[in-house]
């Protein structure tokens, strides 16, 4: 799996010697591939603006880091190249503005909100998806018993109970030993999954405690159910009115793949920002800085980061990298600016 780091470097004599020999180095022990990542020129405001944009875009980076919403129905491969290629989008996010003003678009108008929304409408398909096809723990069982499957009276009940796969013969040697009122040889199996099996099981009402004891000594679990006609009519109602009212599973897909691109681009463009942001508080005025992009092999990234530490170091003699800090590579553990962009968003599920 590839690692792609942000890095900032002064455009001093020392640092460019230092950028030609990491193009050099990089090359020959084939840690990573470097290119330019163009960001335009922003405007820089004052001190306390940028400390504040500084420390808001961080936050919102790991918010938007962190969010399950970055990992399914994606293209990796399009995405790792509008990375590579990227290109800053000025007509959504002018250069003209102030950077506050900026990091409140990308965070009010594009990830926040899509964010939520994503996650809205992927929880709403997670749901779909696991009422229809949910293990018999915990999907539905009105679709699966009948009335006639369940044995009820005075003093007779039945119960429901999940047996594994690979306890089929123990429950069948054993079931009617759980309780001496147990019904002989009223086992049936409803339904099976991929785990096990529903058996529902006859048995005298006064010995239901006893059974439900016996049973989880035996590691079978009895399912609570009782049938009720109503429910299921309002059951199978509800299950019409969302049939015909919610978009096909394809659309809601569909639907996700657009926001996570938003997302994705809205969050590069955050990347960039922060770039731009550090390397004013770090090199100063005027802006003068070059960033690059450099794409390594996970497996390598530990000697790259290594590479960069050691090469620039004089750009923060004082700076000391712990290679077993999560997150490192950040400003603060190292002696170049550093950002990682997280990848593991680019997996496929």
């Amino acid at each position: 799996m590839t690692d792609l780091w942000l890095i900032s470097v002064p455009l001093d004599k020392a640092s460019l010697i230092s950028v030609e020999k990491l193009k050099r180095t990089i090359a020959k022990k084939n840690l990573a591939s470097c290119c330019r990542f163009s960001i335009p020129e922003l405007k820089v405001g004052i001190l306390d603006s940028l400390l504040s944009v500084s420390d808001d875009l961080s936050k919102l980076d790991t918010l938007t880091e962190r969010s399950d919403s970055l990992s399914v129905f994606c293209s990796s491969v399009d995405l790792m190249s509008y990375v590579t290629k990227f290109q800053w989008d000025k007509a959504k996010y002018p250069t003209t503005l102030p950077l506050s003003s900026l990091a409140d678009i990308i965070n009010k108008a594009e990830l926040r909100s899509r964010v939520l929304a994503y996650n809205s409408v992927k929880t709403s398909l997670q749901s779909f998806d696991h009422k229809t096809h949910g293990s018999l723990q915990t999907c539905s069982l009105n679709d699966i018993v009948r009335r006639e499957d369940l044995v009820v009276s005075e003093y007779l009940t039945t119960l429901l109970v999940l047996v594994s796969r690979g306890s089929y013969l123990q429950w069948e040697r054993t079931y009617e030993s759980l309780s001496q009122f147990v019904v002989p040889r009223s086992s049936r199996k409803l339904l099976e999954d991929g785990e096990g099996g529903l058996f529902a099981v006859t048995l005298f009402k006064r010995a239901v405690c006893e059974f439900k004891a016996n049973a989880q000594d035996s590691k079978f679990s009895v399912r609570e159910y009782s049938f009720d006609v109503e429910e299921k009519r309002q059951q199978e109602k509800k299950h019409v009115i969302l049939m015909c009212t919610s978009p096909p599973q394809g659309i809601f897909v569909r639907w996700l793949k657009v926001n996570f691109s938003e997302v994705f681009v809205a969050w590069i463009h955050l990347k960039a920002l922060r770039v731009f942001v550090e390397s004013v508080l770090r090199y100063g005025l005027p802006v003068n800085y070059q960033a690059l992009l450099l794409q390594s092999d996970k497996k390598r990234s530990k000697k790259l980061r290594e590479e960069l530490s050691s090469l620039f170091m004089h750009l923060d003699p004082t700076a000391t990298v712990s290679l077993d800090i999560p997150g490192i590579c950040q400003q603060e553990y190292s002696s170049v600016i550093c950002f990682h962009v997280n990848t593991n968003l680019l997996e496929l599920s």
